[in-house]
């Protein structure tokens, strides 16, 4: 009889296992599709549901961790690459999620990070920026062309800092002949327009990788219905 309660001790917990397993599975898709359309995604984008239970989670409306990876997100017409949303203290209360009501959604706190890619930066860049890529906390520009009648060969630093713009990328040192630096930035100061990222956040760190420059953003105790159309 010992034997007989193990064993069926052992199929009900694996029955509420595959059960929240399917849950969690059903829910995470349901998410990226909601996602893929509201931005008009062309690819479903992963979702990631923390936390064992789902279902308690579900039932209680309270949520540990949601992350959302997208391929590629276009945002004020620059196209941005490895977008990643972590999302922190959930609160979805299930008569408003079974309803498809996002309304009453929160989020205690949201990160967003994004790959903006070089080849972005450079087709926003004026016409004398030949190459573009990292270096340290700053980037390093190849030139070559003219700037105020002198010509200019060789590179330049250039640091980038968040604006109400977008992403400003201003000259703070070149070796690139006798033009002075202050021409030098009148002509190669440029701006490429991303102000916001996914959930509505602002940005609050730029840092230079291999790929492109690495923008995070990061917001808090957010309500849904303050975020439509962001």
């Amino acid at each position: 009889m010992r034997k007989v309660l193990v064993v069926l001790l052992v199929l009900v917990i694996g029955g509420v296992v595959a059960a929240d397993r399917l849950g969690v599975r059903f829910a995470q898709d349901e998410i990226g599709r909601q996602v893929a359309t509201q931005y008009n995604l062309r690819q479903q984008p992963e979702v990631k549901i923390h936390g064992f239970p789902f279902l308690t989670q579900a039932v209680g409306g309270e949520y540990d961790q949601i992350d959302v990876t997208i391929a590629d997100w276009t945002q004020a017409g620059v196209t941005l690459r490895d977008v990643k949303v972590e999302m922190r203290g959930i609160g979805a209360p299930l008569g408003d999620v079974m309803s498809g009501n996002v309304n009453n959604v929160t989020v205690r706190t949201a990160t967003a990070s994004v790959v903006v890619p070089y080849e972005v930066l450079q087709q926003r860049a004026p016409k004398e920026v030949r190459k573009i890529g990292p270096k340290g906390d700053d980037l390093q520009v190849d030139l070559s062309g003219q700037v105020l009648g002198f010509p200019v060969s060789g590179n330049a630093v250039v640091s980038v800092k968040a604006t109400g713009k977008g992403i400003a990328i201003t000259p703070v040192s070149a070796n690139s002949g006798q033009i002075p630096l202050s021409a030098l930035r009148s002509r190669l100061t440029w701006t490429v327009p991303l102000t916001n990222l996914p959930v509505g956040s602002k940005i609050n760190e730029i840092r230079p990788t291999p790929e492109g420059l690495r923008v995070s953003a990061t917001a808090n105790d957010l309500r849904m219905s303050n975020l439509r159309g962001t």
